[in-house]
């Protein structure tokens, strides 16, 4: 199976009007492998390779879209590494009466990308972010997780939204 490809896409490759819903793909991607391999630091081999079949795999233009998408994807995996104990506690407190271990391994991947955003992107609306995870569901997840992932990402935009007067206020 073509990590790179979901069964609506076997035959032409993707076109992608803007770079960074391209890079929240790959990102969500390369998080979902790593997550399936139990390791959130993995090896610098493992990278290198997760681009290499990405770029080789057909379903990505080789161009400019590709090449920002990309980088926009390394900024948002660097930071869901750095921020990951932090967005696993937020994603433990919003998915009430689910243990973390039980959600759909692409659910919470789109979810990390998407609260990196929140928390770390104040030049992307949180709605954006929330926009975007509920696309990228559409594709690549079950039929009904669009609703789980909005309730969950609604409660964490919502949290954040009402702690960044306090944040702002301390600096």
């Amino acid at each position: 199976m073509d990590s790179f490809r979901n069964e609506n896409e076997k035959e032409k490759p993707r076109t992608f009007s803007h770079f960074k819903r391209l890079g929240r793909e790959l990102a969500m991607q390369y998080l979902f492998q790593c997550d399936l391999n139990n390791e959130i630091a993995e090896s610098q081999e493992f990278y290198q390779l997760f681009w290499q079949q990405a770029a080789e795999s057909g379903v990505f233009p080789d161009n400019r879209v590709f090449r920002k998408g990309r980088a926009y994807a390394e900024k948002i995996i660097e930071g869901v590494k750095s921020k990951h104990s932090t967005i696993n506690e937020l994603l433990v407190k919003y998915s009430e009466k689910w243990d973390i271990d039980r959600m759909a391994v692409v659910d919470r991947n789109i979810m990390r990308v998407a609260i990196y955003e929140m928390m770390c992107c104040p030049d992307i609306p949180p709605i954006v972010s929330i926009n975007e995870a509920l696309e990228i569901a559409k594709n690549f997840s079950a039929e009904k997780s669009s609703t789980f992932i909005n309730g969950i990402l609604n409660g964490i935009k919502d949290e954040l939204a009402s702690s960044a007067p306090a944040q702002e206020a301390k600096s």
